[in-house]
């Protein structure tokens, strides 16, 4: 019996470094830690894994800090592109998104960390006075039907790197394991860009006397928008009630209503998404939310105003209580409504659940903390205000990903478009692509998340 218990653990052995006496492991793998004394434990199952070819598994005692990974060095060319992904299971593991983490590393023949070929915010770690080429983080996608994630990305390698160095690790996860699976870095063919024109409307409707009235001052700045080919067009906070004089209750509408009617029609027309706000009735509830029709002149989303400032909440306003993300044809789109702009939680919370572009009318706000909202969480952020340039206030705009206004709607009745690619990375100093590190390295503020 012992005899067949020690023959059971050589198939599963427990391995610290090298693996050149254990002949299950496939070729170039090994393992490494970057102290011993926090070294966790792995293992190679032979016919384990998302297709029962193998699994790398790491595996952490009770001590807190333990930190190690599985590592393969990977030939690559110089400008071509690769694909890189591997397949995860975790046991006992509270936030993967920070325990679970693969990096890659760009170098050449002698291992050395090369330079960098692409635009920064203001370069990175810097070499002899070239920018180097920082480690990518590939992102999370969906877990499988038989609880197998899947994390994968699609890289321009360096034109001086010949080799790519593969981590997949276990950190920070006391009595955890997990198992990499299915892990490849494969050539593939150059990823087609993702293009938007993101559209704002600086316009203060003012004469009105009707809701309607108020929406069809709108009519020729849409079709400017549609004539500069934009794909979303932001308008303003509580458009259909502005400036007319009407108490909240007068002013609420149902969702879809009149006004989405009257707007959808538009987007039909010129077969492109519409963002405004208004006050919708939902029994004896109002809600300021924020609707997004899209091209076929439905109702594709809406989202209701969760921070209320004191008129509101004086006016008998009822906040919301969700952050939906909602997926169109050029990427996904979130919403938030003018105090909102005011926290840093709304804008994360749609970030998290995968918002490229955030839609944000705003009645008046501090630009700063607009220009915080983009480049904190890493989205397109476009606003549509009420305010006037010579009060140095909130800005008509669209923020980029470093939260720069990169188009400006600045005199009343203009429209500003800028054209983004949603697929090309925002590269900062020294991070690099931040955007795919937020996830592994933001704080954990709630013990609940998953």
């Amino acid at each position: 019996m012992k005899h067949m218990t020690l023959i059971s653990l050589c198939c599963l052995a427990l391995v610290t470094g090298a693996h050149a006496a254990e002949p299950t492991v496939p070729a170039g793998w090994t393992t490494a830690a970057v102290r011993d004394e926090i070294k966790p434990q792995f293992a190679f199952k032979a016919k384990g894994g998302a297709d029962g070819q193998g699994a790398f598994v790491i595996r952490a005692d009770a001590r807190e800090g333990l930190d190690g990974c599985w590592t393969k060095t990977f030939s690559v060319t110089g400008g071509r592109h690769y694909r890189f992904e591997a397949f995860f299971r975790a046991t006992n593991v509270a936030l993967p998104r920070r325990s679970v983490v693969p990096r890659l590393l760009w170098q050449d023949a002698a291992g050395r960390q090369v330079p960098s070929d692409e635009p920064t915010v203001s370069g990175y770690l810097v070499s002899k006075g070239k920018p180097m080429a920082p480690p990518e983080f590939p992102t999370t996608k969906a877990a499988r039907a038989d609880g197998w994630i899947e994390i994968s990305d699609t890289y321009l390698a360096p034109s001086k790197a010949t080799q790519a160095k593969v981590e997949l690790h276990l950190q920070w996860a006391p009595r955890a394991e997990v198992q990499w699976s299915k892990v490849s870095l494969a050539e593939v063919a150059p990823p087609a860009p993702r293009v938007a024109r993101l559209a704002t409307v600086h316009f203060r409707p003012r004469g009105g006397k009707t809701a309607e009235d108020n929406c069809r001052f709108f009519v020729p700045l849409l079709a400017e928008a549609a004539r500069q080919k934009a794909d979303l067009v932001v308008l303003g906070e509580i458009l259909p009630s502005a400036n007319l004089g009407k108490t909240t209750e007068e002013a609420a509408e149902p969702v879809p209503g009149p006004s989405t009617k009257f707007f959808g029609t538009l987007a039909r027309q010129h077969n492109f998404y519409i963002v405004f706000s208004l006050d919708e009735r939902v029994g004896h509830l109002i809600y300021n939310t924020a609707v997004l029709i899209g091209p076929d002149g439905r109702l594709a989303g809406k989202y209701r105003k969760v921070s209320l400032p004191r008129q509101e909440v004086e006016a008998g306003v009822a906040p919301g209580a969700d952050y939906p993300v909602f997926q169109t044809r050029f990427g996904k789109v979130g919403m938030m409504i003018c105090y909102d702009g005011f926290f840093p939680e709304p804008a994360r919370e749609l970030a998290k659940r995968g918002a490229e572009v955030i839609a944000w009318p705003v009645w008046g706000c501090n630009p700063l903390l607009a220009r915080a909202r983009a480049c904190e969480n890493n989205v397109y952020l476009v606003s549509s205000t009420y305010e006037d340039v010579s009060r140095n206030w909130m800005i008509s705009a669209v923020f980029d990903r470093s939260g720069e206004p990169i188009a400006q709607a600045k005199e009343w009745g203009t429209v500003a478009v800028a054209e983004v690619d949603l697929n090309k990375r925002t590269m900062w100093n020294f991070l690099g692509d931040f955007g795919a590190q937020v996830p592994r390295h933001r704080p954990i503020v709630d013990s609940r998340e998953k």
